[in-house]
């Protein structure tokens, strides 16, 4: 046994208990999939589901430690610029992991409620069915909520949100000077009410948020946690110093009272 799986257990039981605040919405860029498949010399689909799998046990992690909405940038609308192989591999493996929430007992016994944020329209019919079927599975839910990205793009929602408010001036239900922050939140991600992030966390060693919820994020200055390991090596020790990074903000601005 080496020493690092000697002291771990001890390393994380301090960092768990130095935490006092944690985060009621976190949102994952969820990278490194690809380049954790070809290190291993194996096609995407393989990293593309062994990423799947880390999402299902993080998604246990996050709820031992009280975290009630999780969203997941699973597939940006840039990300149909893909091979027609590696769309087809990840349409057919959100087509499964949407249907298993029909039938996973830690949804049900949770009480998980599963939404997808990102344009509808852009998506495949079938695998649009199994993402509603999903939802209206779960629509009771309210313990937490699992938020899934998929066709999203920052700029697209809020070109969607405007366009929605621009329609309503037309009609005459309302006038330009009447818009307010709260209005353009109300229509943005399918009108879902998200609440606001609160931390960010990013993969694969790459330091950008890439237009992931903007309003909803950077509006609310989330705390930002980039970190090396690729999605598919990401350990629960890796979301504690995530949300350690949140716990030391939150510390910080009680101090200062800062907002």
């Amino acid at each position: 046994m080496s020493l690092r799986s000697l002291l771990e257990p001890v390393y994380y039981r301090i960092l768990r208990n130095s935490l006092t605040h944690i985060p009621n919405h976190i949102a994952i860029i969820q990278d490194g999939n690809r380049r954790y498949a070809k290190e291993l010399g194996l096609k995407n689909g393989y990293g593309h589901r062994q990423g799947a799998n880390t999402t299902e046990t993080m998604l246990d992690w996050a709820r031992e430690f009280g975290i009630r909405h999780i969203t997941l940038y699973a597939f940006s609308t840039e990300n149909f610029k893909r091979s027609e192989e590696e769309l087809a591999e990840l349409f057919a493996l959100f087509k499964d992991r949407f249907l298993k929430v029909l039938t996973d007992e830690r949804v049900h016994k949770n009480k998980i409620r599963v939404r997808m944020v990102g344009d509808r329209s852009l998506l495949p019919d079938d695998l649009l069915t199994c993402i509603e079927n999903a939802e209206e599975a779960t629509k009771e839910y309210s313990n937490h909520f699992l938020n899934v990205a998929v066709a999203y793009g920052g700029r697209n929602e809020i070109v969607h949100a405007a366009r929605r408010l621009v329609q309503r001036v037309k009609e005459g239900g309302l006038r330009p000077d009447e818009i307010t922050p709260a209005m353009v939140e109300a229509n943005l991600y399918g009108g879902l009410g998200l609440p606001p992030v609160d931390l960010i966390i990013r993969t694969g060693n790459d330091f950008r948020t890439s237009n992931f919820l903007p309003w909803l994020a950077n509006g609310n200055e989330s705390s930002v946690y980039f970190c090396a390991p690729y999605w598919p090596q990401f350990r629960k020790i890796d979301l504690l110093r995530a949300i350690r990074v949140f716990d030391q903000r939150r510390s910080s601005c009680s101090k200062s009272s800062c907002s």
